[in-house]
């Protein structure tokens, strides 16, 4: 079976940085093992990372989020380190300046994967906008949240999120 797994954003500023909260730190252990299963297993490992510039305060998402963040040059921007070491040249990188990628889906929709499985940062914003695009790219492909390996600053709407995801038929594992 053809898997891959994208790790959603897990960067230093939604960890302990501008964003960051407590419970983002508890799920690295859980990440660290599904990226060197995957990796065992030869299969794909994708990552996305949240990035924006300066005028991040000027676009859309800056006016309703009014905290610069994940700004591109700087170590906020940047993997947590204890995942960066893991990443590998062959890894497909996706630097996003939103909540999804297009990209991402576009990439996706040329692959036979039969299985994704996604983690990381934030439940309800990243990690369910990705699944979206994921499931949009592969209709057919098996689509995977692990509850344990991702993570929100809202526990309700981590609760939430995880339902939706199950509504859209995601498997949520953990739960």
């Amino acid at each position: 079976m053809k898997k891959c797994l994208i790790v959603v954003d897990f960067q230093n500023d939604f960890i302990n940085g501008a964003l960051g909260f407590e419970e983002a730190l508890n799920i690295k252990d859980k990440i660290i093992e599904k990226i060197i299963s995957y990796r065992t297993s030869g299969d794909d490992i994708i990552f996305t990372l949240d990035t924006h510039t300066d005028n991040y305060l000027s676009t859309e998402e800056g006016n309703n989020l009014p905290v610069k963040h994940c700004i591109k040059g700087t170590t906020g921007h940047d993997l947590h380190q204890d995942i960066f070491v893991l990443k590998s040249l062959k890894d497909k990188v996706f630097e996003k300046n939103t909540f999804p990628s297009l990209e991402l889906g576009k990439y996706l929709e040329n692959k036979d994967y039969q299985l994704i499985e996604l983690c990381g940062l934030v439940s309800n914003i990243c990690v369910i906008s990705n699944a979206v695009i994921a499931k949009s790219a592969l209709p057919n492909a098996h689509i995977v949240v692990d509850a344990s390996a991702t993570e929100s600053f809202d526990k309700t709407l981590h609760k939430k999120t995880l339902d939706v995801l199950e509504g859209l038929h995601v498997e949520v594992l953990n739960k």
